[in-house]
């Protein structure tokens, strides 16, 4: 890595657009690396600075680059649950199919923390797998069930991705279902989604 490249990756992490314009312009690399891998798209990316990710992309920058923990521009979208950069990566042509170190997509992320207009818009605007299964043998309904609150937002989740074709029935590796996990915890509303018999309360303990 030489000093333009340090200049663009520190540049990009800061949103300066104007100076990773600059750096482009000299000679920096559009995908360069920092030590842990990451490129400048990467780290507008994680911080949202959509139009310094926009200056990339003009660039070259390769949406679907993935550091040493094989996170990439497009995955961390779900994460951030950013709508904005999401849509500004997606004319790139990321790869839908691209997994996390947890062998997700995406949307599982995405689902496990509540990122609603996230999940609406991706479900909406991609072909991405509502069914992927990651490493932990969930998908993104479990997810969102197993990792998620039962708040509003994981609700307002569950009924997208039921809305989009997840299938309620995927079991988890043990053989639960995520009314099973929503059955378990309580969770009245995403059982009722789910189609579960409203729940008792739990019995009094002496």
């Amino acid at each position: 890595m030489n000093a333009l490249d340090d200049t663009l990756l520190a540049a990009a992490a800061h949103g300066d657009t104007a100076a990773v314009r600059a750096a482009l312009a000299a000679g920096a690399r559009a995908d360069a690396r920092d030590r842990h891998r990451r490129t400048p798209l990467l780290h507008a990316a994680l911080r949202d600075h959509v139009a310094t990710a926009r200056v990339l992309l003009d660039a070259g920058a390769d949406p679907d680059a993935q550091d040493d923990r094989c996170d990439s521009p497009w995955l961390v979208t779900g994460v951030t649950g950013s709508v904005a950069m999401m849509r500004t990566l997606l004319p790139a042509g990321p790869d839908l199919r691209l997994t996390d170190g947890y062998g997700g997509t995406a949307l599982i992320p995405a689902a496990e923390r509540g990122h609603v207009a996230y999940v609406r818009a991706v479900l909406d605007e991609t072909a991405i797998d509502v069914d992927h299964v990651n490493r932990l043998g969930w998908t993104a309904l479990l997810e969102a069930v197993i990792l998620g609150t039962g708040a509003r937002p994981h609700q307002d989740v569950v009924a997208l991705l039921l809305a989009a074709g997840a299938d309620p029935g995927l079991p988890d590796p043990y053989g639960r279902t995520a009314l099973d996990h929503a059955v378990r915890h309580g969770l009245v509303e995403i059982a009722r989604l789910l189609g579960g018999a409203r729940l008792r309360p739990a019995p009094a303990r002496g």
